[in-house]
């Protein structure tokens, strides 16, 4: 497929030294890259797994673990319903 694209100078002369440098033509070279630049943003990257480190919350002096609706009432406050 023919077509026109414009290149940055700097792109472009990357090419052509890259061209130069491999004994190949510019067309061979630019398509190489647009196939490796091509592949690598359009494939999504791996997600990384999300890791948290457990420690020991340990209890809290001078509450009391066995009645739960006395802590929610501590927490929430007396006018709370």
């Amino acid at each position: 497929m023919r077509t026109t694209l414009t290149l940055d100078p700097d792109i472009a002369a990357k090419a052509r030294l890259g061209a130069a440098r491999l004994h190949k033509p510019f067309k061979e070279v630019i398509n190489a890259a647009l196939r490796v630049g091509l592949d690598e943003i359009l494939a999504p990257p791996a997600a990384q797994p999300y890791r948290t480190q457990a420690r020991p919350m340990g209890l809290r002096r001078g509450l009391s673990y066995d009645n739960i609706a006395e802590l929610v009432a501590n927490a929430e406050g007396e006018g709370h319903s």
